[in-house]
This record gives C-alpha cells, sequence and structure tokens, in this order.
C-alpha cells in the first residue's frame, strides 16, 4: 500500500491511501461513512497507524477493499464517499508522511560511487548523523536556502520507515523492523559544512536548516518492494538527470545501517533511517542549485518527490 498524510482546503491533516485508480482515500471519514462509528486513532494518524502493527495495516486494507467495492455500486454511500472520501492528487496538499518522526537519521558516504566522486575513502562503519524536525517538508513545497547560504546541494536517497521498537537490534532480525520505504532529499549548504579546525564538520547549519529534508510523496509498505537494495534511484534538476545509481551500490546495507543506529539509541515506530546518495552531487561536480530551480527526486517502485528552491530574502 502507498500510505500518505494530507489536507484538504478545509485544513487538518489525514491519513490517507492510493486506490488503485490512483486517487486518494481519506481512511477515516471513509471509515465513519461505511461503518457509522468514529474510526480508531490508528485510522487517523500515520505514527499511531505505523506503531498498531499488523492490526492497524488489516484493518486499513480492509477499509481500503470495502470503500474501493461499495464506490463501484450505485449506493447512496457510494456518492457519499466519492464525495466526502475520495480525492485526486491534484485537489490534495501533501504534508510529510509521517510529521512528527523521533528521530531523522541520516548516513554519511554510503554509496561507493559517491565516495570515489568525492575522493575519499569508505568509512570502517557506518558514520550517522540526525536531521532535526524543523528540516521535514512535503512534496510539493518549496525548499527554503538561508539568505546566508551559497552552494545549495541536493542527494536523493532512499529513506526506512521505523515499524516496531528496538534497540540494539541484530542485523539478523533488522529487517523484521521495518515498516516501509519512502524518499528523502538531504538537502545540503555545502559552504556551511566545511569543518572548524580541531572540531570537525558543521552539521547543525550545513543539515538541519528549515526545510532542509523534503520527504514523500508517501510511504510503500515494505510487502511491495521484495528487494530494497535493487532500485533504481535518480535526481533530475529541472529537466537536467544530475544523480543516477541504484541501491545496489550501498556500502553498508539497511540491516547494518539498522544495527549500528540502535546502539544505545532506541528507534520508535515512526522513526526515519535514511540510507545515503549515489554520485553526482553538487559538492563533486561544482554544481549547485539555483533560485527557482525544480528537483525532482525519484526512486523505482516508490514515485517522484518533487520541490522547489527557493532563495530566501
Amino acid at each position: 500500500m502507498k500510505l500518505l498524510t494530507f489536507s484538504t482546503q478545509e485544513g487538518r491533516p489525514r491519513l490517507g491511501v492510493l486506490l488503485d485508480d490512483g486517487r486518494v482515500l481519506d481512511v477515516g471519514v471513509a471509515y465513519k461513512l461505511l461503518f457509522e462509528a468514529k474510526p480508531p486513532r490508528m485510522l487517523r494518524d500515520m505514527r499511531s497507524l505505523i506503531a498498531s502493527g499488523d492490526i492497524g495495516l488489516r484493518l486499513l486494507d480492509f477499509v481500503r477493499g470495502q470503500a474501493a467495492k461499495v464506490i463501484r455500486s450505485n449506493s447512496e454511500v457510494a456518492e457519499l464517499l466519492s464525495k466526502n472520501a475520495v480525492h485526486s492528487l491534484e485537489s490534495i496538499k501533501f504534508h510529510p508522511p509521517i510529521p512528527n518522526p523521533e528521530k531523522a537519521l541520516f548516513v554519511a558516504v554510503n554509496y561507493w560511487s559517491h565516495a570515489r566522486e568525492l575522493k575519499v575513502d569508505p568509512p570502517e562503519k557506518p558514520y550517522l548523523f540526525v536531521k532535526l524536525g524543523n528540516t521535514l517538508v512535503a512534496h510539493g513545497s518549496p525548499v527554503i536556502i538561508p539568505k546566508t547560504a551559497t552552494k545549495p546541494d541536493h542527494e536523493v536517497e532512499l529513506a526506512v520507515v521505523i515499524g516496531r521498537e528496538g534497540k540494539y537490534v541484530d542485523k539478523s532480525i533488522a529487517m523484521n523492523y521495518v515498516f516501509g520505504y519512502t524518499i528523502v532529499n538531504d538537502v545540503s549548504l555545502r559552504d556551511k559544512q566545511t569543518p572548524m579546525p580541531r572540531l570537525g564538520i558543521r552539521w547543525l547549519h550545513a543539515k538541519s536548516f528549515d526545510t532542509g529534508a523534503p520527504i514523500g510523496p508517501w510511504i510503500v509498505t515494505k510487502d511491495e518492494i521484495e528487494d530494497p537494495h535493487n532500485l533504481g534511484l535518480k535526481l533530475k534538476v529541472n529537466d537536467e538527470v544530475r544523480q543516477e545509481g541504484s541501491t545496489s551500490d550501498m556500502i553498508f546495507r539497511i540491516p547494518e545501517l539498522l544495527e549500528v543506529a540502535s546502539d544505545g539509541v532506541t528507534l520508535k515506530p515512526g522513526d526515519i533511517m535514511a540510507t545515503g546518495t549515489p554520485q553526482g552531487v553538487g559538492a563533486a561536480t561544482g554544481r549547485f542549485l539555483r533560485d527557482g530551480d525544480v528537483m525532482s527526486a525519484s526512486i523505482e517502485r516508490i514515485g517522484v518527490l518533487v520541490n522547489m528552491v527557493v532563495f530566501e530574502r
């Protein structure tokens, strides 16, 4: 299933699921119309759905199936569903699929091609950093580049969504903790990333500026992606391909990343673990983002995440 958080013109964020025809079903409204009852919290909020595990997914799939079946009929409920619970993608506002994750974890230099283009030796084990909650922005929303920045850059990445709480997770069972996958663009300010003598990279301003982590447009549940280490990924700036590669090029695979990330850190349902980027970043090519550029980050079997670059004034 493809799951998203969205709103209509009326307001508050809602939990949605894509129907087979590409439209969005408002899960909470559909439940209320189908069963004449208030939907449980697991069908109104993405983090609650994820935390509910298989029970929540089975219930959501049942609601989706019942709604699709009723919509094909000529009943009064079908008319109500079509009018109030089904929306075209063009008519909705996207939100980050998980608007409030406890943690958004990233890994530096995790593709062989990226290490080669930067002319650096890959780390001996995953080198992790975090991006703060203020960085998350949805599909279709602008990425605001701070007025003090001069070298904004793009990084298309496969992001893992955590489905279960876990600490000291062994890599042999780590995939059991995965809920699904989405796309993230780790927008970075290279001029602010320059290491300070004796202190290292300036992570805060280089990576955690407002709107610096576009994510979405939705989460694809892990049952729909048999092998997350064999997906094509690409990033275009306007109509030009800047990055292209495959997740097969990862240095450390998802089980190893989760094992290292959970060393003393409890992973929670809804946490995000980005997995690195392939070659083609501006830090290597010298080609940085400009005001008005449109970034399109795509991953096979997931979709396309589109965001415009806007320079702050």
